[in-house]
């Protein structure tokens, strides 16, 4: 079995795959606070009830692919695999790892691995050009060349962040729950807020993607939009750009990572 993790600024999401097919997830806090030894007690806690692997700490895992946004986690969870996982072959997405993405930005070290990693897996899947749309923390754009290029991208505002900042710097306003409305005209302050969150990320999705295709492609219509991240469901229905979700598809890219780096022999 391998072990992807894939460590964002909000949420780590871990998942499991026995060969192509990813048989286990999971979703948790990232807590750049955490120490080694806490992460691997986390692990040994989830990976525990999976009937796949055995009770110890390591049993069953035969690789490991990580990549993170956040520096400090990466390096706890490079003493995790020392200690506690020092046999199994492990790839760290970082300058030097192969991942057979051309990086075309003027500093491709300030791309975020998990970006890169993104274009890759939607080149596999769905060839290029195509662009990833990521909800996360933020809300990124990756745009990826019929060669598999990585060309740029955009980075804008998440959409919970979003919805934290109009609860802290709206004297009335407060936190919401992210559901859609009742209509988009609102009745009341929660829905006006829904509305405007929904389809004001919806319209922004919309009008960047046709941007980046119109920039990335003779014809726009081409270019393969994929979505992924843990807000996306809530676009999905309201977009009219979107043309494929695959909400594993870092976990899919850390998997082909692992393949490129680690002998089969």
């Amino acid at each position: 079995m391998l072990l992807t993790i894939d460590v964002g600024n909000t949420h780590t999401v871990l998942g499991l795959f026995d060969g192509e097919e990813i048989v286990e997830h999971w979703r948790i806090s990232t807590d750049a606070r955490r120490t080694a030894d806490e992460l691997a007690v986390l692990l040994q806690g989830l990976m525990g009830m999976h009937p796949l692997l055995g009770d110890e700490l390591g049993d069953g895992i035969e690789g490991i692919a990580i990549c993170s946004t956040v520096p400090s986690v990466l390096h706890e969870l490079r003493e995790v695999t020392r200690r506690y996982y020092g046999d199994v072959p492990a790839v760290l997405v970082e300058p030097g790892v192969k991942t057979g993405v051309p990086v075309l930005m003027d500093n491709p070290k300030e791309v975020g691995a998990d970006r890169i990693i993104n274009a890759l897996a939607a080149v596999e899947l769905y060839g290029g050009p195509c662009v990833v749309v990521d909800f996360g923390t933020a809300t990124t754009f990756d745009a990826v060349s019929v060669r598999g290029e990585y060309v740029g991208g955009v980075i804008a505002p998440g959409i919970e962040i979003s919805v934290e900042a109009l609860g802290v710097k709206g004297a009335q306003l407060r936190k919401i729950e992210l559901a859609r409305p009742r209509s988009v005209i609102g009745k009341n302050t929660v829905e006006a807020m829904q509305a405007g969150i929904l389809y004001g990320f919806t319209g922004q999705v919309d009008g960047v993607v046709n941007r980046i295709a119109a920039e990335l492609a003779d014809d726009p219509d081409e270019v393969t939009v994929i979505a992924t991240g843990g807000l996306a469901p809530m676009v999905l229905g309201e977009s009219s750009v979107i043309d494929e979700h695959e909400p594993w598809l870092t976990l899919i890219g850390l998997r082909l990572v692992y393949e490129r780096n680690v002998s089969r022999a």
